[in-house]
Order: structure tokens, then C-alpha cells, then sequence
């Protein structure tokens, strides 16, 4: 008889042969997790043994909390069923769901640790576009001229204050009535509100835009029928997009919001951190103003980004 060996992915034992793999015990409630865990014991790939050994485990002590009707799992079934059926070449139901479930977020902390004073990061959404133009710096990257027009100002610095020269600042934002220009083909002109922008030795940046207004992600499917459910709205709280890269450092993606953004303290993808508040301030002074090139009213914002040492 063959010997007793452990799982790879538990302490169980079974019984292994040429072909065949026996567990030395029966499925209970008790030992449920260990039981499946051990039938992966020949899995080729180590690190999938242990991602789906941790998923078992957890999964099981969530259903064993839970303790759910045949119905309601049949009912959880179904859910993920229907998540599944919205997914399509422009939509990404399961994303949504990660989203909103704090997955997302927590993913991307955990692969961005920053060392100190470095700026931290937030999840990149679904609007993104390759290829935006590069513009001179100081560009006004609202196309169609709708909005309350902004200014956005700073400096991309290293971790020791120092400024970073040619690095690549790739923005974006949605409109004022918070639509993207990919939201909105034949309505907005192409690459509406969006722009990439190389600093100088001084490592300032500066462009305009028009100030952001906050948006629901996408509620029209099972992920936002959840979270109607659970009372959850659906908003994102103003923010501003941003892919900064430079030669020596770490790629940042991240956002700004505006901390008086009635939904700030809510968003609905968690992407909001203290750190990336940046202040809105409206501007009436007739001489700034002329300074700035602005004949009405504007917002003002002024954030400054650290980049983080490659690694």
C-alpha cells in the first residue's frame, strides 16, 4: 500500500497512488474545508492550491456562519448567474462587484505599499483611454467648453522633495453633468476632458479643465439591484484621474477628489483616501482671474504627487 502523505494545501492525509487519491476521512460538516482542500493535494500549480485552499476555508466558515436556507443559496446562485450574463465587451459586471464590495481597493493596497511620503494610490476605472493627445503645458483640455471652468496646478516630486523633470502626466475626468467623453460618442468631441502632459526641470504642472461633478457607476444590473437591497447608493464623489509615470520611479495611478463633494464619505467604490482630498477653491478676484487667463469665475486646485522610487 502507498504511503500517507499531507496535502499540499492542509494538514489533511490521504491515501496517494499512481492515479488515484483517497481521503483518509468523509466529508462532515465538522471537517468540510479540509476534506475538499485535500482533493487539490496533486495540483501541478502550487500557488493555485493554496489560493483555492484559503478560498475553501474561508468560504465554508462564511456558509457555516451563515447557516443559509437551500433557497437562499439556490437565490446566491442565481445572483452570480445574472452578473455573469451582463458581462460583455464594454461592461465588466464581476469588476462592478469587486468594486463595490471593497475587493478592488484592497487589491490595489495591497500592490501598492508606498514607502513614506510617497502618494498613494486608488483604483484606475473602467474610462480610461490610450493614446489621448500630449498637449502643451497649460492646455485646456475641455473641448466643448461646458462647465465651470478649473485650473489645475503642482508639483511631481521625489521622496526627498526633490522635482521630477519629463515626467508623463496622463488626465482625465468626466464632465459636468459626470460623463466621460466614451459615454457620451457623437455628444462630446473625441478625447473630451482628457490630456497628457509632460513637467519641466521645475517639475510644476499645470492645465485646465472644468470642475468635476460626482456620477453613479453603473446601477442598472444585479450588482447596483444589491446594493438597492443592502441601501447603498450608487455615486462616485467628484474626482480627477491620474497616470503619472518618470524614469526611476514607480507608475502611480490615482485620483483627486473634492472633500465638500456631498458623497466624499460614501463612495461607492471606496477609492477615497485622506490623502487625495485636494480643495476646489472658486476664484473671483478680478486680478487673479487676468492672471490666470479666466474673464469668469473658476476653480482653483492645487495637489502636489510624490513618486515612489522603482523598486
Amino acid at each position: 500500500m502507498t504511503p500517507k502523505v499531507n496535502c499540499a494545501a492542509c494538514s489533511h492525509k490521504f491515501w496517494r497512488s499512481e492515479d488515484v487519491m483517497t481521503e483518509t476521512g468523509y466529508f462532515t460538516e465538522a471537517n468540510s474545508a479540509e476534506i475538499v482542500a485535500s482533493r487539490n493535494a496533486g495540483a501541478k500549480d502550487a500557488r493555485l492550491a493554496e489560493v483555492m485552499s484559503a478560498i475553501t476555508r474561508h468560504l465554508h466558515a462564511a456558509v457555516k456562519e451563515i447557516e443559509p436556507t437551500q433557497d437562499e443559496w439556490f437565490e446566491a446562485i442565481q445572483f452570480l448567474t445574472k452578473v455573469g450574463h451582463t458581462c460583455n465587451d464594454w461592461r465588466q459586471e464581476f469588476i462592478l462587484l469587486s468594486d463595490v464590495m471593497g475587493v478592488s481597493m484592497l487589491v490595489d493596497a495591497i500592490n501598492n505599499r508606498k514607502p513614506s511620503g510617497a502618494s498613494e494610490s486608488t483604483v484606475l476605472g473602467p474610462f480610461h483611454v490610450e493614446d489621448a493627445p500630449e498637449l502643451p503645458m497649460g492646455s485646456d483640455i475641455c473641448l466643448d467648453q461646458k462647465g465651470e471652468p478649473m485650473l489645475v496646478k503642482g508639483r511631481i516630486l521625489d521622496t526627498e522633495g526633490n522635482p521630477i523633470d519629463a515626467a508623463k502626466i496622463d488626465v482625465w475626468q468626466a464632465n459636468d453633468e459626470g460623463f466621460y467623453d466614451v459615454q457620451q460618442k457623437g455628444l462630446q468631441p473625441e478625447f473630451n476632458l482628457r490630456g497628457v502632459f509632460r513637467t519641466e526641470a521645475d517639475g510644476t504642472y499645470h492645465f485646465k479643465g472644468v470642475k468635476p461633478k460626482f456620477y453613479p457607476i453603473p446601477d442598472d444590473g444585479p450588482v447596483g439591484q444589491m446594493l438597492a437591497k443592502l441601501g447603498r447608493h450608487p455615486f462616485r464623489p467628484a474626482h480627477l484621474h491620474y497616470i503619472l509615470e518618470a524614469d526611476g520611479f514607480e507608475t502611480l495611478i490615482t485620483h483627486i477628489f473634492d472633500p465638500d463633494d456631498p458623497y466624499i464619505h460614501s463612495d461607492a467604490v471606496f477609492g477615497v483616501k485622506e490623502s487625495l482630498l485636494a480643495k476646489f477653491e472658486l476664484i473671483e478676484d478680478p486680478d487673479r482671474l487676468k492672471e490666470a487667463g479666466f474673464d469668469a469665475p473658476y476653480y482653483e486646485v492645487v495637489h502636489d504627487f510624490v513618486l515612489a522610487p522603482s523598486k
